[in-house]
């Protein structure tokens, strides 16, 4: 509300107590939240509040009767007749838990003040107890000296009847105040939460067009997707084409493979048979040069083999980066079609509300 104004604020895990065991803490958040007083320089109320996302986790209006108990270096507690709650804060540090239970303290102390000061001004425009405190009763024994100057002439009985009556009218009225600053602060706090409630309703509605076309967005975006993998899947279908030609290059460089080893077997045949056949230059020469030849053969078959090896490599690193893409653009649906879920189920739970 923007009459109320945060005075303080801190940091702090905010537990309340379970309502079935009245012993064991619950978490109220994962996180640390803040946690601050308010003050309404309207109703002279102060309220420590602490919310989480859009939901109010604490909603406590302090009174005199509070108490705010440490039960260890980092931890502290207050029980709130109202909400029929016990409230736990843990702090990061003594020096925290320090500073809220002072400020606790202050607050208390205010509130307490703030009660008395309602009480007073309630005795003094209370008619009542104007026709107590200024027109006392007087009896019957009048005598008059003059304009403006009358004079009341009481007996001492008449003196204590009206003492006792006023003393009663003070006691009502000191109740009566208590109860209805008390019924007051709990009508303020339920328009509060009624006035929350209403923001937050016109809010859901206001964002349902905006949820509607965000759905929409999703749902163009999720065929996109589907169009994107049905082409990644007939890219598959060509991989299994990819796959052949590989499986044809993998045959084609055994052969070549089991071609040099014959060959070099033959070299090394013909090496250890040239002393015994070279005995003319003729044969000699026609030797070397069929040497030449199948080293010549050999290095051409060599250069084969490698450039098929490049083009198994390539092949096999195109298909592994079309898979890559194909099980990326396969997360990226997972992500969308849950968040998809996620809206239908928002949308359905605030038609239903």
């Amino acid at each position: 509300s923007c009459r109320e104004q945060p005075i303080f604020s801190t940091r702090a895990h905010v537990f309340q107590i379970d309502p079935a065991t009245k012993r064991n803490w619950i978490p109220a958040s994962k996180h640390a939240l803040t946690v601050s007083y308010f003050y309404d320089a309207t109703r002279n109320v102060y309220r420590i509040i602490s919310v989480g996302g859009t939901k109010a986790i604490i909603n406590s209006t302090i009174t005199p009767n509070m108490t705010f108990t440490k039960t260890s270096q980092k931890f502290g507690q207050w029980a709130d007749s109202r909400a029929n709650t016990v409230y736990g804060l843990g702090f990061a540090s003594e020096q925290h838990l320090s500073q809220f239970a002072e400020k606790f303290q202050e607050v208390k102390e205010a509130a307490r003040l703030a009660r008395e000061k309602s009480q007073d001004k309630t005795e003094l425009t209370n008619p009542a107890l104007n026709i107590t405190s200024h027109q006392v009763l007087p009896s019957p024994i009048i005598s008059s000296n003059g304009p403006g100057e009358d004079k009341l002439f009481r007996s001492q009985s008449a003196d204590v009847e009206v003492t006792t009556e006023k003393e009663r009218l003070k006691k009502m009225l000191s109740e009566g105040s208590v109860s209805e600053v008390q019924w007051e602060a709990e009508f303020f706090s339920l328009q509060d939460n009624n006035n929350k409630l209403v923001a937050a309703l016109h809010e859901a509605n206001a964002n349902v067009d905006q949820w509607k076309k965000q759905l929409a967005a999703y749902q163009e975006e999720t065929e996109t997707l589907r169009q994107r993998v049905a082409e990644l899947e007939s890219q598959g279908t060509q991989d299994s084409s990819s796959e052949n030609n590989k499986e044809e290059l993998s045959q084609t460089l055994e052969e070549l493979e089991l071609l040099i080893k014959a060959k070099d077997e033959e070299i090394q045949m013909l090496k250890s048979q040239k002393c015994g056949r070279w005995e003319a230059e003729g044969e000699r020469e026609e030797t070397l040069q069929k040497l030449q030849e199948l080293e010549a053969r050999n290095a051409e078959l060599e250069q084969r083999l490698h450039l098929a090896e490049q083009t198994l490599a390539e092949t096999l690193a195109e298909r592994e980066k079309i898979q890559n893409e194909v099980t990326k653009v396969a997360e990226i649906m997972d992500v969308k079609i849950f968040e998809l879920s996620e809206i239908r189920q928002g949308l359905a739970k605030l038609v239903e509300s």
